[in-house]
């Protein structure tokens, strides 16, 4: 029989990678996407013989691979809202969720969606332009996002003549800012993904360098995904009571557990009630088991009728997280009107969703020398700010920095359901960039 810490080494030795790319516009970004798709032999025939042939049409002598991934353009040009692009492949060593975002400032808010569950970001730089205020944006939101891999690629370097100095100088100056804004984790590699230089195969044309293609770093990159190793958090989505002649006294709790590691026997805690019980009974796949963890989408049965209902959290007595109505948070704005101090919103934690007003905007981050302006009054499409948020009831919200799921919310427009700001709860680097300006060294901890 497999023991419980054999089946949790199971789950962390994952093969899946899920990674973001971001770049200006011009950048590159859909010719290193089609590069990797095309060299990782993950590119279907006919796509690649209409790419052969619109190339053709074009006078292109070789075919253009930016066009595997040109789809997101038509829309742009045809006025219509861009969205994040998922597109998946895989090699014999991992699976790769690749999360594809535009590179116009506008649609800077949208890397927040495909970098908010990202183990790693690809952030493209043109060589010939060095770092400049989107790939500074870029970086703030990895950061803020606390996607624990970045990836500088430095594309372009034929038409800088493959020299190292100018590598050297860009890697310098994106890896000291990225470092200040509590990046773990910064490499950066010199590219050409027109020629397919140090994407999937290594450059003749770089021979001072040593490192990894961006696919081998891509295949190579540690990453955990054990979330059993967290506080247990399991946001109920459902109460299930059949009332039927075979289950007439049936009542269970449906949801996927966030995180943790759930166990009949376990006393828990009701949230925000307070109220306490015991895990009587776990259901998934139709079937009683013993222990659940995250991210099983299961039903738990608990030893008292508690009023429970969606939008509840369920966790372990001994490790419970505290209630709050006061949401102290960094947000990244995404809508197009303002988010202003005195706003009504919603807020949507888990399964959750509650009134709230923003009582403060306390700064909003420059990202040019990280510095805070202090009291903005309102936060427009892009900025990073922190805020203060009261609600009408209390929320069960973990810091972001322990918990990326329970740790993270939205805030919503009531009035028509148009998603306002990305909210990551508690100390984020926001304030963490403030000492920085003021020559703390001090980094996150991750």
């Amino acid at each position: 029989m497999t023991s419980t810490t054999e089946q949790f080494a199971d789950l962390s030795a994952t093969t899946l990678l899920r990674f973001a790319t971001a770049g200006s516009v011009d950048d590159g970004k859909s010719t290193l996407v089609g590069r990797l798709l095309h060299d990782s032999k993950s590119v279907l025939t006919d796509q690649m013989e209409h790419v052969e042939a619109v190339s053709q049409a074009r006078g292109q002598e070789a075919p253009d691979l930016a066009l595997l991934t040109d789809g997101l353009r038509a829309e742009r040009e045809q006025g219509i809202t861009i969205d994040v692009a998922y597109r998946y492949f895989a090699t014999a060593r991992r699976r790769f969720i690749l999360a594809d975002t535009p590179g116009h400032v506008q649609y800077t808010r949208n890397m927040v969606t495909g970098a908010s569950t990202a183990d790693l970001a690809v952030v493209l730089v043109d060589a010939r332009n060095g770092v400049i205020e989107q790939t500074r944006r870029h970086a703030a939101v990895a950061a803020l996002l606390r996607v624990p891999h970045v990836v500088l690629a430095v594309n372009k370097m034929d038409l800088v003549g493959y020299e190292e100095s100018v590598f050297a100088k860009i890697a310098e100056e994106f890896t000291a800012y990225a470092s200040d804004l509590g990046v773990p984790e910064i490499t950066a590699i010199p590219i050409s993904a027109l020629a397919g230089d140090n994407v999937v195969d290594p450059s003749a044309n770089m021979d001072w360098y040593g490192g990894p293609t961006v696919l081998e770093h891509l295949e190579t990159v540690p990453v955990s995904h054990d979330l059993t190793a967290c506080p247990a958090r399991f946001p109920v989505q459902y109460v299930i009571r059949p009332q039927s002649a075979e289950h007439p006294d049936y009542r269970g709790y449906a949801g996927q557990i966030a995180s943790g590691v759930l166990r009949v026997g376990e006393a828990v805690t009701v949230l925000p009630s307070g109220r306490t019980s015991t895990i009587v009974g776990i259901d998934a796949l139709g079937e009683s088991v013993d222990i659940a963890w995250a991210p099983q989408s299961v039903t738990l049965r608990l030893a008292d009728d508690i009023d429970i209902s969606r939008g509840d959290l369920i966790a372990p007595s001994a490790n419970a997280p505290a209630t709050t109505q006061d949401v102290e948070a960094t947000v990244c704005h995404v809508a197009d009107q303002p988010l202003s101090v005195g706003a009504r919103v919603l807020i949507k934690h888990t399964t959750r969703t509650v009134k709230a007003i923003v009582k403060e905007i306390p700064s909003r981050l420059t990202l040019d020398d990280l510095s805070q302006h202090p009291n903005p009054g309102q936060l427009v499409a892009n900025d990073i700010g922190r805020v203060v948020v009261r609600t009408a009831e209390p929320l069960a919200l973990d810091a972001y920095a322990d918990s990326r799921r329970t740790g993270s919310f939205l805030l919503i427009d009531p009035a028509d359901g148009t998603t306002l700001a990305a909210g990551m709860a508690g100390e984020s680097f926001a304030s963490k960039a403030e000492t920085t300006v003021q020559a703390d060294e001090e980094g996150w901890d991750f």
